[in-house]
């Protein structure tokens, strides 16, 4: 009977292990190649492989699924972000430091709790069609390339062309390599509940050929972080709203993105429009440009003008050429290229050329 027993049990068990099924992705993107760039800030130019970005960051990761049964699913992802040219890791010095998240999913949306792209990062992604590429939004606010979120909580749903979702994170930032994607502000801190706690919401509309999306994102600082917010009580938020129509050989996308750092005397607010477009004539053929005006209030302003041609070699491969210029205020300093600089007040040009592999 004891053997009988045992049986029984055994089947049940392999039959609820054999319900579960799950699958783990191996992805990535290799993006690289050569850029230049006049008026550097000393006076010179660049020429070389960028660290940060070609046409999009080079990337491998991890992506899971499990099917818990009823409609539910297990997932995660663990997405690591490095520099062709070296081999070493950007985002801080982080093995995983574009995602490492686990959660689950259903009908209802998506639960994530770990390292994950907020609200910021996923509002702009129908209607800025140059997206986190050298010469870009990212060459103006570097944050909106990198809107990513450590100790976090978040959620995303979609119901019937309506987009819902929302981040809180416990401590925005560990590590403290420097820049956007590292701003030593770890949280958890005691007796001060809000040090480096962040919170980003977007809500958005797609239907058929068009899409409306807008989303706000407000993190805090706390003492040893990166300037400005280097107090509790300092703030830096962005407010997104944008909008994009597409039909079968291209898209039309733009929007306005709000920034106000209230931080005593670094306190600073400004204000970007931009407005571009993508057109396939073939299916080997991309056609994006770009234009960006950025305004920082009583300060400085900027015009941005960016044109971008993409190749596709096969399914994988492709090839393609960008340029980009820059017009500065007296008193601007705003680079055509993300991560490069410029002379204060002076205008700037920049190319590249590149190949990107997916897998």
């Amino acid at each position: 009977m004891k053997v009988k027993y045992a049986l029984a049990a055994g089947l049940l068990l392999g039959a609820g292990l054999a319900h579960a099924q799950s699958n783990v992705q191996v992805y990535g993107i290799i993006d690289t190649g050569i850029a230049y760039y006049n008026n550097a800030a000393n006076g010179g130019s660049f020429i070389g492989e960028p660290t940060l970005t070609g046409k999009v960051p080079s990337r491998f990761g991890f992506k899971g699924v499990e099917d818990l049964g009823g409609g539910l699913k297990a997932v995660f992802t663990l997405e690591n972000g490095f520099q062709p040219g070296t081999g070493g890791l950007n985002y801080g010095g982080r093995l995983f430091g574009r995602q490492a998240n686990v959660g689950l999913s259903g009908s209802w949306g998506t639960l994530l709790i770990g390292r994950q792209n907020n609200m910021t990062f996923y509002v702009t992604g129908n209607a800025d069609v140059i997206g986190p590429s050298i010469f870009s939004l990212a060459s103006i606010d570097p944050y909106i390339a990198n809107a990513r979120s450590d100790s976090a909580i978040g959620y995303m749903g979609k119901f019937s062309g309506v987009t819902l979702g929302a981040t809180y994170s416990f401590g925005r930032d560990a590590s403290a390599a420097g820049g956007p994607s590292a701003t030593n502000c770890a949280g958890n801190v005691a007796g001060n509940y809000q040090a480096c706690k962040q919170f980003t919401g977007l809500i958005g509309y797609d239907y058929e050929n068009f899409g409306i999306s807008a989303s706000y994102d407000q993190m805090r600082g706390n003492t040893g972080a990166a300037a400005p917010l280097t107090s509790s009580n300092y703030t830096d938020s962005h407010s997104v709203v944008n909008a994009y129509y597409k039909w079968s050989t291209g898209r039309v996308g733009g929007g306005w993105i709000h920034r106000n750092v209230s931080a005593d005397a670094a306190s600073l607010r400004s204000d970007m429009y931009f407005i571009g477009f993508t057109y396939l004539p073939t299916i080997t053929w991309a056609f994006d440009a770009q234009a960006i005006r950025y305004q920082l209030k009583s300060r400085a302003n900027a015009t941005m003008l960016i044109g971008r041609a993409t190749y596709s070699l096969s399914k994988r491969t492709s090839v393609y050429g960008m340029a980009g210029w820059v017009a500065n205020s007296q008193n601007g300093a705003v680079a055509i290229a993300a991560g490069g600089s410029v002379v204060t007040g002076g205008n700037q040009f920049g190319t590249m050329l590149g190949i990107q592999h997916t897998f």
